[in-house]
C-alpha cells in the first residue's frame, strides 16, 4: 500500500532522495561555493567579522531548510550555530557536529588559485580553503537533509505541521573555533548536556582511508602541549668574554630536547608509556590486511625513509602509539651575518599525541619532571602547560558504527574499512563523556587534499557519495 505521497516503502524514499540530489547537483554546489567564499579564519583577529558573517550565513541556511528552531549562540569567542527539529517519539535523535571556521591561507604565493574563490580543476576537484576541512562535509550534511525533506512522504500531498518529516530527530551544532582548540564549544557541551541529549553523535571531520576506500573511524589520538623556556644570563653576553664560564641556554635546551628520544625512536621520559593501552592481536591483524604502501607515504611526506619504533608497523605508529614532537625551537641571534653572543634564553614548543588510557595531566607531569631533572644548575627553566585532550576510542562492533559502515557501502559502492586516525579532535571525547552516547566518525574527504596547507581541495564525487551515504544512514537508523 502506498501512503498519501505515493511511497511504497523506505527504498522508494531513498531512491527519490537520491534522484533529488542528482537533479539539484549544480544548485547544491553553487551553495557550497557561497559558503567557501567567506574567509572564516578563526585564529586571526582581522577576520573576526568574517567568522561572524559565516555563522549568520549558516544559520540562515538552516532556516531556509525549514529547521524550526535555529539559534546563534554567543560565546566568549566565535558563535555557535544550533538547529533542532525534534519531538517525534520512536525516532532516534542524532546530533550532527561540524565546524565552519578555517585555517589561515599562508603562504598565499603557493596557492594556484585564490583561496576564497572556489575553483574547479582537474575534473571534479574543487579548490578553496575549507573545501575538505570542514565546509564541504558540513554542506554534504545539509544537502542530504534537504533531499530527505524535499522528498518526504506526505510532502506532495500538502501535509504540513511542526512535526518533523525527517526519518530522525535531528540536532545540528556547528562551531567557529575548531581550528583554535574548541575551548568554548567544550564548555558549552559540558554545561548544556540536557539540551544536546541524543542517541548518537555523527561527525564527518575525518577522511576516507584511501581513494575508493571509505572508512569508519573508531579511534583518535589525544594531545597535550607545553612550552619549555630555558634562561641563562640576565641578558645576552659577549661570547669571547664569558664563553667557557657561562652556560649557553641554546646548548642546554638542545641537549634536553635530544634526550627525549632514544636511538630507536622511543620516547625517553620516565612514566610516559605507563598507561598506554596495548594493541590487541585482532587489531594488528586487521590493520595488516589494509592496503598500505610505505614508499607512497615517504613520497607524500617528502622524506627519504620513515622513522619510528621498529617493532611497530607505520600504521600502528600513526594510529596507536604516543609521540613527543618538538614543534618549534628558537633563541639567540637570528639575523644575517654573525653576532658573537651567549643568548640569555632559548625556547621550544612541544606536543605529545596520546593514545587510549593516557592521562594528559600525568603525561605533562612526567615531562616536566624530566625537564627539572635533566637541566643543569647553570640554567633555570619555565614549563608552561597548554591545551590538551584525551584520546578517544569506540567499539567498532557497536550497531551505530556497523550501520555507518553499511551506509558507506551503499553510498560509495565499495567495502568500507574500520580504522583509527593519528590526529586529534578533542571535542569528540568531550561529546562522548558529557553525553554518554556513541560517536560515529565517517568522513568524505581524502587524506591528501591539503587541508591546513596551500591548495586545499575536495573531490566533488566523494561529497556526492557522502550525501548518498547520509540519506541511507538516516533512513536505516
Amino acid at each position: 500500500m502506498r501512503n498519501q505521497a505515493g511511497f511504497r516503502n523506505q527504498t522508494d524514499w531513498e531512491e527519490r532522495a537520491g534522484q533529488w540530489l542528482r537533479d539539484h547537483d549544480s544548485e547544491i554546489f553553487a551553495g557550497l561555493g557561497r559558503f567557501l567564499r567567506l574567509p572564516s579564519i578563526s585564529t586571526l583577529p582581522e577576520h573576526a567579522q568574517d567568522v561572524q558573517a559565516t555563522a549568520r550565513f549558516l544559520a540562515e541556511e538552516l532556516q531556509r531548510l525549514g529547521v524550526p528552531r535555529v539559534e546563534l549562540i554567543p560565546t566568549a569567542g566565535h558563535p555557535l550555530v544550533y538547529g533542532e527539529w525534534t519531538g517525534v517519539s520512536g525516532r532516534p535523535t542524532v546530533l550532527i557536529y561540524g565546524h565552519y571556521d578555517v585555517q589561515p591561507v599562508d603562504p598565499v604565493d603557493q596557492w594556484k588559485s585564490d583561496p576564497f574563490t572556489p575553483t574547479l580543476k582537474e575534473g571534479d576537484r574543487l579548490y578553496a580553503r575549507g573545501a575538505s576541512d570542514d565546509k564541504g562535509p558540513v554542506w554534504a550534511h545539509l544537502a542530504a537533509l534537504q533531499a530527505l525533506l524535499q522528498t518526504a512522504p506526505g510532502r506532495s500531498a500538502g501535509i504540513a505541521g511542526s512535526e518533523s518529516p525527517l526519518p530522525i530527530n535531528v540536532k545540528l551544532l556547528f562551531e567557529g573555533e575548531e581550528e583554535v582548540s574548541s575551548k568554548h564549544l567544550m564548555e558549552f557541551v559540558n554545561q548544556n548536556a540536557q539540551q544536546l541529549s541524543c542517541d548518537l553523535i555523527v561527525i564527518s571531520d575525518t577522511t576516507l582511508y584511501a581513494p575508493g576506500v571509505p572508512a569508519v573511524c573508531y579511534g583518535l589520538r589525544g594531545i597535550v602541549a607545553c612550552q619549555i623556556d630555558v634562561f641563562g644570563p640576565a641578558h645576552d653576553l659577549h661570547s669571547g668574554t664569558y664563553g667557557g664560564v657561562v652556560a649557553n641556554p641554546v646548548h642546554e635546551l638542545s641537549r634536553l630536547l635530544a634526550s627525549f628520544h632514544d636511538e630507536q625512536g622511543r620516547v625517553n621520559v620516565d612514566g610516559f608509556y605507563e598507561d598506554v593501552r596495548p594493541l590487541s592481536a585482532a587489531e594488528r591483524r586487521s590493520w595488516a590486511s589494509l592496503p598500505f604502501d610505505p614508499h607512497a607515504l615517504e613520497q607524500e611526506a617528502g622524506v627519504p625513509a620513515l622513522a619510528g619504533e621498529p617493532v611497530y608497523t607505520p600504521l600502528e605508529r600513526m594510529w596507536a602509539r604516543p609521540t613527543l614532537e618538538v614543534n618549534g625551537i628558537w633563541g639567540g641571534f637570528q639575523g644575517s651575518g654573525t653576532k658573537t653572543i651567549i643568548p640569555a634564553s632559548a625556547h621550544a614548543k612541544v606536543t605529545c599525541r596520546l593514545v587510549p588510557d593516557q592521562d594528559p595531566v600525568r603525561v605533562l607531569d612526567c615531562l616536566e619532571a624530566a625537564v627539572r631533572q635533566r637541566l643543569p644548575a647553570t640554567v633555570r627553566a619555565q614549563f608552561t602547560r597548554m591545551e590538551g585532550g584525551r584520546a578517544w576510542i569506540a567499539d567498532p562492533g557497536h550497531p551505530a558504527l556497523q550501520k555507518a559502515a553499511a551506509a558507506l557501502r551503499q553510498g560509495f559502492g565499495a567495502e568500507p574499512v574500520f580504522i583509527r586516525m593519528g590526529g586529534s579532535i578533542p571535542v569528540v571525547s568531550t561529546f562522548s563523556q558529557a553525553l554518554q552516547k556513541p560517536v560515529v566518525l565517517m568522513g568524505f574527504s581524502l587524506p591528501n587534499e591539503n587541508f591546513h596547507a596551500p591548495n586545499e581541495h575536495v573531490h566533488l564525487d566523494n561529497l556526492r557519495a557522502g550525501m548518498r551515504t547520509l540519506v541511507h544512514y538516516w533512513l536505516n537508523l
